[in-house]
Protein backbone atom coordinates (compact mmCIF):
# COMPACT_ATOMS: atom_id res chain seq x y z
CA UNK A 1 0.00 0.00 0.00
CA UNK A 2 1.62 3.43 -1.05
CA UNK A 3 1.99 6.12 2.02
CA UNK A 4 0.48 9.02 1.70
CA UNK A 5 2.83 11.67 0.57
CA UNK A 6 3.86 14.77 3.06
CA UNK A 7 0.94 16.98 2.08
CA UNK A 8 -1.87 14.18 2.36
CA UNK A 9 -0.51 13.78 5.57
CA UNK A 10 -0.95 17.29 6.82
CA UNK A 11 -4.42 17.15 5.72
CA UNK A 12 -5.11 14.42 7.83
CA UNK A 13 -3.82 15.69 10.57
CA UNK A 14 -5.96 19.32 10.24
CA UNK A 15 -8.80 17.16 10.15
CA UNK A 16 -8.23 15.09 12.98
CA UNK A 17 -7.62 18.52 14.57
CA UNK A 18 -10.74 19.97 12.96
CA UNK A 19 -12.47 17.28 14.45
CA UNK A 20 -11.86 17.61 18.14
CA UNK A 21 -12.48 21.30 18.34
CA UNK A 22 -15.62 20.19 16.59
CA UNK A 23 -16.45 17.58 19.12
CA UNK A 24 -15.26 19.98 21.90
CA UNK A 25 -18.15 22.63 20.64
CA UNK A 26 -20.83 19.84 20.70
CA UNK A 27 -19.91 19.14 23.94
CA UNK A 28 -19.96 22.70 24.94
CA UNK A 29 -23.19 23.29 23.11
CA UNK A 30 -24.45 20.10 25.17
CA UNK A 31 -23.70 21.29 28.18
CA UNK A 32 -25.01 24.88 27.18
CA UNK A 33 -28.37 23.32 26.08
CA UNK A 34 -28.40 21.20 29.25
CA UNK A 35 -28.29 24.05 31.34
CA UNK A 36 -30.99 26.38 29.82
CA UNK A 37 -33.23 22.78 30.14
CA UNK A 38 -32.86 23.21 33.43
CA UNK A 39 -33.39 26.83 34.16
CA UNK A 40 -36.66 26.38 31.67
CA UNK A 41 -37.34 23.39 34.62
CA UNK A 42 -36.47 25.84 37.19
CA UNK A 43 -38.78 28.76 36.15
CA UNK A 44 -41.85 26.43 35.26
CA UNK A 45 -41.49 24.97 39.31
CA UNK A 46 -41.20 28.73 40.49
CA UNK A 47 -44.13 30.15 38.33
CA UNK A 48 -46.52 27.48 38.81
CA UNK A 49 -45.23 24.44 41.50
CA UNK A 50 -44.96 24.93 44.73
CA UNK A 51 -42.73 27.54 46.33
CA UNK A 52 -42.34 25.09 49.50
CA UNK A 53 -38.70 24.25 50.17
CA UNK A 54 -39.64 21.15 52.22
CA UNK A 55 -38.22 17.84 52.04
CA UNK A 56 -40.39 15.20 51.32
CA UNK A 57 -38.38 12.63 52.64
CA UNK A 58 -40.10 9.69 51.02
CA UNK A 59 -38.86 11.00 47.73
CA UNK A 60 -35.24 11.85 48.91
CA UNK A 61 -34.68 9.21 51.48
CA UNK A 62 -31.17 7.19 50.27
CA UNK A 63 -30.85 4.41 52.45
CA UNK A 64 -27.39 3.57 51.16
CA UNK A 65 -26.03 7.03 51.32
CA UNK A 66 -27.90 7.87 54.75
CA UNK A 67 -26.90 4.36 56.55
CA UNK A 68 -23.27 4.92 57.30
CA UNK A 69 -23.63 8.82 58.34
CA UNK A 70 -26.29 8.61 60.36
CA UNK A 71 -24.03 7.19 63.14
CA UNK A 72 -22.38 10.29 63.24
CA UNK A 73 -24.85 12.44 65.34
CA UNK A 74 -23.94 10.41 68.60
CA UNK A 75 -25.55 12.52 70.69
CA UNK A 76 -28.95 12.42 69.64
CA UNK A 77 -30.97 11.04 72.29
CA UNK A 78 -32.82 7.94 71.47
CA UNK A 79 -36.86 8.44 71.85
CA UNK A 80 -38.37 6.69 74.43
CA UNK A 81 -41.50 5.28 74.28
CA UNK A 82 -43.62 8.18 75.42
CA UNK A 83 -41.90 10.69 72.62
CA UNK A 84 -42.50 8.54 69.72
CA UNK A 85 -46.25 8.14 71.14
CA UNK A 86 -48.68 10.05 69.16
CA UNK A 87 -49.86 13.16 70.58
CA UNK A 88 -52.88 15.56 69.85
CA UNK A 89 -51.51 19.36 69.29
CA UNK A 90 -53.72 21.51 72.28
CA UNK A 91 -56.08 23.32 70.13
CA UNK A 92 -57.06 26.90 71.32
CA UNK A 93 -60.82 26.59 72.68
CA UNK A 94 -63.30 29.43 71.87
CA UNK A 95 -63.75 30.68 75.47
CA UNK A 96 -59.51 30.86 75.70
CA UNK A 97 -58.92 33.06 72.17
CA UNK A 98 -62.22 35.36 73.71
CA UNK A 99 -61.17 35.67 77.71
CA UNK A 100 -59.26 39.00 77.03
CA UNK A 101 -61.58 40.90 75.30
CA UNK A 102 -63.61 43.22 76.84
CA UNK A 103 -67.52 41.62 77.17
CA UNK A 104 -70.67 43.88 76.53
CA UNK A 105 -73.59 41.76 78.19
CA UNK A 106 -77.40 42.04 77.21
CA UNK A 107 -80.27 40.55 79.32
CA UNK A 108 -83.23 39.28 77.97
CA UNK A 109 -85.44 38.69 80.70
CA UNK A 110 -89.21 38.07 81.62
CA UNK A 111 -91.31 40.86 82.73
CA UNK A 112 -92.66 40.58 86.20
CA UNK A 113 -96.08 39.33 84.56
CA UNK A 114 -94.70 36.66 82.90
CA UNK A 115 -92.68 35.21 85.54
CA UNK A 116 -96.31 34.05 86.84
CA UNK A 117 -96.93 29.81 86.29
CA UNK A 118 -100.00 29.30 83.57
CA UNK A 119 -100.73 26.53 86.07
CA UNK A 120 -100.62 27.16 89.55
CA UNK A 121 -100.66 31.04 89.41
CA UNK A 122 -97.37 31.46 91.53
CA UNK A 123 -94.15 32.96 91.01
CA UNK A 124 -91.44 31.27 89.32
CA UNK A 125 -87.96 31.04 90.29
CA UNK A 126 -84.96 31.29 87.91
CA UNK A 127 -83.68 28.18 87.46
CA UNK A 128 -80.51 28.96 84.68
CA UNK A 129 -79.51 31.17 81.78
CA UNK A 130 -78.43 30.00 78.53
CA UNK A 131 -75.35 32.24 76.92
CA UNK A 132 -74.80 32.80 73.70
CA UNK A 133 -71.42 34.76 72.57
CA UNK A 134 -71.27 36.90 69.81
CA UNK A 135 -67.79 38.91 68.11
CA UNK A 136 -69.39 42.63 67.56
CA UNK A 137 -66.75 44.87 65.21
CA UNK A 138 -66.79 48.39 65.42
CA UNK A 139 -65.67 50.00 62.46
CA UNK A 140 -63.13 53.16 62.45
CA UNK A 141 -64.82 55.63 64.35
CA UNK A 142 -63.67 59.46 63.83
CA UNK A 143 -64.54 62.02 66.69
CA UNK A 144 -63.57 66.04 66.86
CA UNK A 145 -61.51 66.78 69.85
CA UNK A 146 -61.44 70.19 71.13
CA UNK A 147 -58.60 70.92 73.78
CA UNK A 148 -59.34 73.98 75.64
CA UNK A 149 -57.15 75.63 77.31
CA UNK A 150 -58.22 78.27 80.53
CA UNK A 151 -56.82 81.50 80.97
CA UNK A 152 -57.22 83.17 84.18
CA UNK A 153 -55.80 86.57 84.66
CA UNK A 154 -55.68 88.99 87.96
CA UNK A 155 -58.95 91.35 87.53
CA UNK A 156 -57.19 93.83 90.40
CA UNK A 157 -53.97 94.03 89.43
CA UNK A 158 -55.76 95.02 85.38
CA UNK A 159 -57.07 98.07 87.94
CA UNK A 160 -54.34 98.54 90.02
CA UNK A 161 -51.13 97.43 89.41
CA UNK A 162 -48.80 97.79 86.23
CA UNK A 163 -48.27 93.93 85.32
CA UNK A 164 -50.92 92.20 85.20
CA UNK A 165 -50.26 88.02 86.11
CA UNK A 166 -51.47 85.44 83.44
CA UNK A 167 -51.95 81.49 84.47
CA UNK A 168 -52.94 79.26 81.80
CA UNK A 169 -53.68 75.37 82.43
CA UNK A 170 -51.64 73.13 80.94
CA UNK A 171 -52.42 71.52 77.78
CA UNK A 172 -49.94 68.67 76.16
CA UNK A 173 -47.96 69.81 73.08
CA UNK A 174 -49.50 68.79 70.17
CA UNK A 175 -48.02 66.17 67.59
CA UNK A 176 -48.02 68.68 64.98
CA UNK A 177 -48.51 72.38 65.38
CA UNK A 178 -51.54 74.02 64.32
CA UNK A 179 -52.92 70.54 62.66
CA UNK A 180 -55.90 68.55 62.43
CA UNK A 181 -53.65 65.13 63.35
CA UNK A 182 -53.83 63.99 66.61
CA UNK A 183 -51.93 60.80 67.71
CA UNK A 184 -54.21 58.60 67.32
CA UNK A 185 -55.00 59.81 63.75
CA UNK A 186 -51.16 59.64 62.32
CA UNK A 187 -50.55 56.21 64.28
CA UNK A 188 -53.21 54.89 62.43
CA UNK A 189 -52.33 55.90 59.35
CA UNK A 190 -49.10 54.70 59.47
CA UNK A 191 -50.26 51.54 61.17
CA UNK A 192 -52.27 51.17 57.90
CA UNK A 193 -49.60 51.33 55.47
CA UNK A 194 -46.70 49.93 56.85
CA UNK A 195 -48.26 47.33 58.92
CA UNK A 196 -51.31 46.27 57.14
CA UNK A 197 -49.92 47.59 53.21
CA UNK A 198 -52.40 50.07 52.70
CA UNK A 199 -51.79 52.79 50.26
CA UNK A 200 -52.39 56.14 51.25
CA UNK A 201 -54.49 56.39 48.26
CA UNK A 202 -57.12 53.44 49.28
CA UNK A 203 -56.79 54.89 52.87
CA UNK A 204 -58.23 58.24 50.92
CA UNK A 205 -60.88 56.52 49.45
CA UNK A 206 -61.47 55.01 52.73
CA UNK A 207 -62.08 57.80 54.23
CA UNK A 208 -63.86 59.43 52.32
CA UNK A 209 -66.88 57.05 52.71
CA UNK A 210 -67.02 57.97 56.15
CA UNK A 211 -67.32 61.06 55.61
CA UNK A 212 -64.36 62.77 56.20
CA UNK A 213 -62.40 65.09 53.66
CA UNK A 214 -58.71 63.69 53.67
CA UNK A 215 -56.27 63.74 50.75
CA UNK A 216 -53.18 61.52 50.66
CA UNK A 217 -50.99 64.89 50.30
CA UNK A 218 -52.17 65.46 53.89
CA UNK A 219 -52.16 62.44 55.21
CA UNK A 220 -48.25 61.85 53.09
CA UNK A 221 -47.17 65.11 55.05
CA UNK A 222 -48.86 63.88 58.26
CA UNK A 223 -45.87 60.76 58.16
CA UNK A 224 -43.56 62.88 56.66
CA UNK A 225 -43.31 65.92 59.44
CA UNK A 226 -44.14 63.28 62.22
CA UNK A 227 -40.97 60.79 61.54
CA UNK A 228 -39.05 63.49 60.65
CA UNK A 229 -39.66 65.65 64.29
CA UNK A 230 -40.50 62.69 66.54
CA UNK A 231 -39.68 59.38 65.39
CA UNK A 232 -36.20 60.08 64.18
CA UNK A 233 -34.69 60.94 67.41
CA UNK A 234 -36.30 57.40 68.73
CA UNK A 235 -34.80 55.79 65.41
CA UNK A 236 -31.21 57.35 66.28
CA UNK A 237 -31.15 55.89 69.74
CA UNK A 238 -32.66 52.22 68.84
CA UNK A 239 -29.41 52.61 66.54
CA UNK A 240 -27.05 53.59 68.97
CA UNK A 241 -28.22 50.42 70.78
CA UNK A 242 -28.02 48.10 67.67
CA UNK A 243 -24.53 48.79 67.52
CA UNK A 244 -24.18 47.61 71.27
CA UNK A 245 -25.01 43.79 70.46
CA UNK A 246 -22.94 41.04 69.78
CA UNK A 247 -25.16 39.31 66.79
CA UNK A 248 -26.86 41.15 64.44
CA UNK A 249 -28.61 39.65 60.97
CA UNK A 250 -28.68 42.21 57.59
CA UNK A 251 -30.48 41.79 54.35
CA UNK A 252 -30.96 43.55 51.68
CA UNK A 253 -34.10 44.20 49.00
CA UNK A 254 -35.06 46.72 46.26
CA UNK A 255 -37.15 50.07 45.99
CA UNK A 256 -38.07 52.27 43.54
CA UNK A 257 -37.81 55.94 43.83
CA UNK A 258 -39.22 58.23 41.51
CA UNK A 259 -37.37 61.59 42.54
CA UNK A 260 -33.74 60.00 43.01
CA UNK A 261 -31.24 63.06 42.21
CA UNK A 262 -29.14 62.00 39.34
CA UNK A 263 -31.09 58.64 38.73
CA UNK A 264 -33.98 57.70 35.98
CA UNK A 265 -37.26 57.40 37.28
CA UNK A 266 -37.41 53.60 36.75
CA UNK A 267 -34.24 52.77 38.51
CA UNK A 268 -33.21 50.87 41.53
CA UNK A 269 -32.94 52.40 44.95
CA UNK A 270 -32.44 49.71 48.35
CA UNK A 271 -33.52 49.42 51.36
CA UNK A 272 -31.48 47.52 53.85
CA UNK A 273 -32.41 46.19 56.57
CA UNK A 274 -30.52 45.50 60.15
CA UNK A 275 -31.76 43.61 63.08
CA UNK A 276 -30.93 41.63 66.77
CA UNK A 277 -30.30 38.21 67.21
CA UNK A 278 -33.09 35.73 68.97
CA UNK A 279 -30.39 36.19 71.93
CA UNK A 280 -31.09 39.62 72.41
CA UNK A 281 -32.84 40.97 75.40
CA UNK A 282 -33.99 44.05 73.21
CA UNK A 283 -34.90 43.24 70.30
CA UNK A 284 -34.48 45.83 67.49
CA UNK A 285 -35.61 45.79 63.76
CA UNK A 286 -34.18 49.04 61.77
CA UNK A 287 -34.56 49.90 57.94
CA UNK A 288 -32.01 52.06 56.27
CA UNK A 289 -32.85 53.57 52.71
CA UNK A 290 -30.08 53.88 50.54
CA UNK A 291 -29.65 54.71 46.75
CA UNK A 292 -27.44 51.96 45.61
CA UNK A 293 -26.40 48.59 46.80
CA UNK A 294 -22.76 49.70 47.17
CA UNK A 295 -20.68 48.46 49.89
CA UNK A 296 -20.27 51.79 51.52
CA UNK A 297 -23.89 51.44 52.85
CA UNK A 298 -23.61 48.56 55.10
CA UNK A 299 -20.00 49.64 55.86
CA UNK A 300 -21.15 52.82 56.83
CA UNK A 301 -24.48 52.12 58.96
CA UNK A 302 -22.08 49.41 61.19
CA UNK A 303 -19.40 51.81 61.87
CA UNK A 304 -18.05 51.09 65.02
CA UNK A 305 -19.79 47.78 65.66
CA UNK A 306 -17.78 44.68 66.49
CA UNK A 307 -19.64 41.25 66.29
CA UNK A 308 -21.42 38.73 64.28
CA UNK A 309 -23.19 39.28 61.36
CA UNK A 310 -25.53 37.19 59.59
CA UNK A 311 -25.72 37.47 55.86
CA UNK A 312 -26.27 36.34 52.67
CA UNK A 313 -23.92 35.36 49.89
CA UNK A 314 -23.82 39.07 48.84
CA UNK A 315 -20.01 40.20 48.83
CA UNK A 316 -20.33 43.70 49.63
CA UNK A 317 -20.89 42.71 53.52
CA UNK A 318 -17.24 41.21 53.34
CA UNK A 319 -15.77 44.95 53.15
CA UNK A 320 -17.20 45.55 56.57
CA UNK A 321 -14.49 45.72 59.07
CA UNK A 322 -14.38 44.75 63.06
CA UNK A 323 -17.22 42.21 61.70
CA UNK A 324 -17.11 38.65 61.35
CA UNK A 325 -19.79 37.20 59.10
CA UNK A 326 -22.13 34.32 59.19
CA UNK A 327 -23.35 32.71 56.26
CA UNK A 328 -26.64 31.39 55.56
CA UNK A 329 -27.19 27.13 55.38
CA UNK A 330 -30.68 28.30 54.29
CA UNK A 331 -29.38 29.77 50.78
CA UNK A 332 -26.79 26.60 50.27
CA UNK A 333 -30.27 24.25 51.00
CA UNK A 334 -31.89 26.82 48.35
CA UNK A 335 -29.51 25.99 45.59
CA UNK A 336 -29.68 22.14 46.13
CA UNK A 337 -32.96 22.33 46.22
CA UNK A 338 -33.73 24.30 43.17
CA UNK A 339 -31.08 22.12 41.76
CA UNK A 340 -33.50 18.68 42.30
CA UNK A 341 -36.22 20.97 40.54
CA UNK A 342 -33.96 21.60 37.60
CA UNK A 343 -33.23 17.89 37.30
CA UNK A 344 -36.79 17.03 37.22
CA UNK A 345 -37.20 14.32 34.08
CA UNK A 346 -33.40 13.80 33.56
CA UNK A 347 -32.66 10.64 33.23
CA UNK A 348 -31.70 8.19 36.41
CA UNK A 349 -28.59 7.24 34.70
CA UNK A 350 -26.76 10.60 34.93
CA UNK A 351 -26.64 10.43 38.16
CA UNK A 352 -26.89 14.42 39.00
CA UNK A 353 -30.19 13.62 40.65
CA UNK A 354 -28.51 11.49 42.95
CA UNK A 355 -25.93 14.40 43.91
CA UNK A 356 -28.52 17.41 44.28
CA UNK A 357 -30.05 14.61 46.89
CA UNK A 358 -27.05 14.08 48.33
CA UNK A 359 -26.15 17.75 48.74
CA UNK A 360 -29.67 18.31 49.91
CA UNK A 361 -29.71 15.36 52.53
CA UNK A 362 -26.48 17.15 54.39
CA UNK A 363 -27.98 20.45 54.67
CA UNK A 364 -31.58 18.89 56.27
CA UNK A 365 -28.96 16.82 58.70
CA UNK A 366 -27.91 20.01 59.70
CA UNK A 367 -31.09 22.04 60.29
CA UNK A 368 -32.21 18.73 62.17
CA UNK A 369 -29.74 19.16 64.58
CA UNK A 370 -30.44 22.71 64.78
CA UNK A 371 -34.19 21.88 65.50
CA UNK A 372 -32.86 19.98 68.70
CA UNK A 373 -31.03 23.05 70.20
CA UNK A 374 -34.21 25.28 69.65
CA UNK A 375 -34.79 26.44 73.02
CA UNK A 376 -31.48 25.55 74.56
CA UNK A 377 -29.04 27.92 76.10
CA UNK A 378 -26.11 29.44 73.84
CA UNK A 379 -23.66 27.79 76.25
CA UNK A 380 -25.50 24.23 75.56
CA UNK A 381 -26.18 24.43 71.58
CA UNK A 382 -22.61 24.89 71.07
CA UNK A 383 -21.58 21.87 72.94
CA UNK A 384 -24.28 19.77 70.67
CA UNK A 385 -22.98 21.36 67.71
CA UNK A 386 -19.56 20.56 68.39
CA UNK A 387 -20.87 16.65 68.73
CA UNK A 388 -23.42 16.66 66.22
CA UNK A 389 -22.94 19.05 63.42
CA UNK A 390 -19.44 19.16 63.03
CA UNK A 391 -19.12 15.40 62.13
CA UNK A 392 -21.63 16.19 59.25
CA UNK A 393 -19.19 18.77 58.31
CA UNK A 394 -16.46 17.36 57.98
CA UNK A 395 -18.08 14.81 55.57
CA UNK A 396 -20.02 17.30 53.69
CA UNK A 397 -16.91 19.68 52.71
CA UNK A 398 -14.96 15.98 51.69
CA UNK A 399 -18.24 14.98 49.39
CA UNK A 400 -18.05 18.67 48.00
CA UNK A 401 -14.79 18.76 46.92
CA UNK A 402 -15.06 15.13 45.46
CA UNK A 403 -18.07 16.04 43.54
CA UNK A 404 -16.75 19.73 42.18
CA UNK A 405 -14.04 17.33 40.05
CA UNK A 406 -17.45 15.31 38.54
CA UNK A 407 -19.86 17.57 38.09
CA UNK A 408 -19.97 19.94 35.39
CA UNK A 409 -20.04 23.61 37.20
CA UNK A 410 -22.33 25.18 34.37
CA UNK A 411 -25.17 23.03 35.64
CA UNK A 412 -27.71 23.66 38.68
CA UNK A 413 -25.76 20.95 40.82
CA UNK A 414 -22.80 22.79 39.74
CA UNK A 415 -23.28 25.97 41.09
CA UNK A 416 -25.14 24.51 44.31
CA UNK A 417 -21.73 22.53 45.23
CA UNK A 418 -19.08 25.67 43.69
CA UNK A 419 -21.94 28.41 45.93
CA UNK A 420 -21.54 26.04 48.98
CA UNK A 421 -17.98 25.85 48.61
CA UNK A 422 -17.78 29.55 48.32
CA UNK A 423 -19.47 29.85 51.19
CA UNK A 424 -17.80 27.76 53.61
CA UNK A 425 -15.69 29.80 55.40
CA UNK A 426 -18.72 32.25 56.22
CA UNK A 427 -21.04 29.00 56.18
CA UNK A 428 -18.99 27.42 59.40
CA UNK A 429 -19.06 30.20 61.78
CA UNK A 430 -22.04 29.08 63.62
CA UNK A 431 -19.89 26.41 65.30
CA UNK A 432 -17.66 29.36 66.58
CA UNK A 433 -20.35 30.68 69.29
CA UNK A 434 -24.08 29.10 70.41
CA UNK A 435 -25.71 33.06 69.97
CA UNK A 436 -24.98 32.26 65.84
CA UNK A 437 -27.95 31.11 63.91
CA UNK A 438 -27.78 28.21 61.18
CA UNK A 439 -29.40 31.15 58.94
CA UNK A 440 -30.26 34.48 58.01
CA UNK A 441 -33.82 33.25 58.26
CA UNK A 442 -34.73 35.88 61.28
CA UNK A 443 -33.83 38.82 58.61
CA UNK A 444 -35.36 37.89 55.70
CA UNK A 445 -38.53 37.00 58.14
CA UNK A 446 -38.28 41.05 59.08
CA UNK A 447 -37.97 42.70 55.96
CA UNK A 448 -40.67 40.57 54.15
CA UNK A 449 -43.46 42.92 55.80
CA UNK A 450 -41.78 45.86 53.50
CA UNK A 451 -41.41 43.36 50.24
CA UNK A 452 -45.40 42.44 50.54
CA UNK A 453 -46.26 46.11 51.47
CA UNK A 454 -44.04 47.39 47.99
CA UNK A 455 -46.30 45.39 46.58
CA UNK A 456 -49.34 47.75 47.10
CA UNK A 457 -47.50 51.18 47.01
CA UNK A 458 -45.43 49.89 44.10
CA UNK A 459 -42.61 53.35 44.96
CA UNK A 460 -41.73 56.12 46.48
CA UNK A 461 -42.08 59.33 45.28
CA UNK A 462 -39.08 60.89 46.99
CA UNK A 463 -36.21 60.42 49.14
CA UNK A 464 -37.48 62.07 51.95
CA UNK A 465 -40.25 60.15 51.66
CA UNK A 466 -38.33 56.51 51.22
CA UNK A 467 -36.04 57.89 54.62
CA UNK A 468 -39.54 58.73 56.16
CA UNK A 469 -40.73 54.79 55.26
CA UNK A 470 -37.56 53.19 56.62
CA UNK A 471 -37.75 54.95 59.63
CA UNK A 472 -41.87 54.31 60.28
CA UNK A 473 -40.92 50.07 59.08
CA UNK A 474 -38.36 50.08 61.71
CA UNK A 475 -40.82 51.54 65.06
CA UNK A 476 -43.83 49.19 63.45
CA UNK A 477 -41.21 46.24 62.99
CA UNK A 478 -39.71 46.59 66.39
CA UNK A 479 -43.10 46.66 68.28
CA UNK A 480 -44.08 43.33 66.46
CA UNK A 481 -40.76 41.65 67.22
CA UNK A 482 -41.53 42.77 71.21
CA UNK A 483 -45.05 41.64 71.09
CA UNK A 484 -46.39 45.14 70.98
CA UNK A 485 -49.49 46.73 68.89
CA UNK A 486 -48.13 48.88 66.45
CA UNK A 487 -51.20 51.03 66.69
CA UNK A 488 -51.26 51.60 70.13
CA UNK A 489 -47.57 52.15 70.25
CA UNK A 490 -47.07 54.48 67.70
CA UNK A 491 -50.15 56.49 69.19
CA UNK A 492 -48.12 56.41 72.68
CA UNK A 493 -45.12 57.80 71.42
CA UNK A 494 -46.63 60.20 69.90
CA UNK A 495 -48.65 61.69 73.11
CA UNK A 496 -45.32 61.70 75.04
CA UNK A 497 -42.43 62.47 72.90
CA UNK A 498 -43.70 66.19 71.99
CA UNK A 499 -43.56 66.28 75.72
CA UNK A 500 -40.10 65.54 76.24
CA UNK A 501 -36.57 66.97 75.73
CA UNK A 502 -35.51 64.51 73.07
CA UNK A 503 -31.54 65.31 73.90
CA UNK A 504 -32.51 63.32 77.02
CA UNK A 505 -34.14 60.27 74.72
CA UNK A 506 -31.55 58.14 75.72
CA UNK A 507 -32.79 58.18 79.30
CA UNK A 508 -36.44 57.73 77.95
CA UNK A 509 -36.19 53.59 79.12
CA UNK A 510 -40.25 54.15 79.89
CA UNK A 511 -40.82 54.51 76.15
CA UNK A 512 -38.65 51.58 75.14
CA UNK A 513 -40.83 48.77 73.47
CA UNK A 514 -39.53 46.35 75.40
CA UNK A 515 -39.97 48.41 78.56
CA UNK A 516 -42.72 46.67 81.26
CA UNK A 517 -44.47 50.27 82.20
CA UNK A 518 -45.84 50.90 78.41
CA UNK A 519 -49.91 51.52 78.65
CA UNK A 520 -51.56 47.89 78.69
CA UNK A 521 -53.44 48.22 75.28
CA UNK A 522 -49.78 48.52 73.85
CA UNK A 523 -49.40 44.84 74.29
CA UNK A 524 -50.56 42.05 72.58
CA UNK A 525 -52.98 39.69 74.76
CA UNK A 526 -51.61 36.50 73.08
CA UNK A 527 -48.10 37.92 74.54
CA UNK A 528 -49.19 39.03 78.20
Amino acid sequence: MRKPDKKTQLTIEELEKKNEQLEQEKKKLEAQMEWYKQQFTLLQQKRFGTSSEKTNKDQFELPLFNEAEVSSAILLVEPTLETINYTRKKRIGRADKLKDLPVETIHYDLSDSEKVCLECDHSMHEMSTQIRKELKIIPAQVTVVEHVQHIYSCRHCEEHAIKTPIKKAEMPNPVIPKGLASPSAIAYVMTQKFADGLPLYRQEKQLERMGIPLNRQTLSNWMLSSTTRWLKPFYDELYRRLREEKVLHADETVLQVLDEPGKRAESKSYMWLYRTGRDSKTPIVLFDYQASRAKENPQNFLKGYQGYLHVDGYAAYESIQNVELAGCWAHARRKFDEALKALKGAPAGAGRTTVAKKGLDFCNRLFAIERKTKDKMPEERLEIRKYDSQPVLDDFLVWLKEQKEKVAPKTATGTAISYTLKQWPKLITFMKDGRIEIDNNRAERSIKPFVIGRKNWLFAVSTRGATSSAIAYSLVETAKENGINPFFYLQFLFEELPQRNLEKIEEFEDLMPWSKTLPKNCYIQSKK
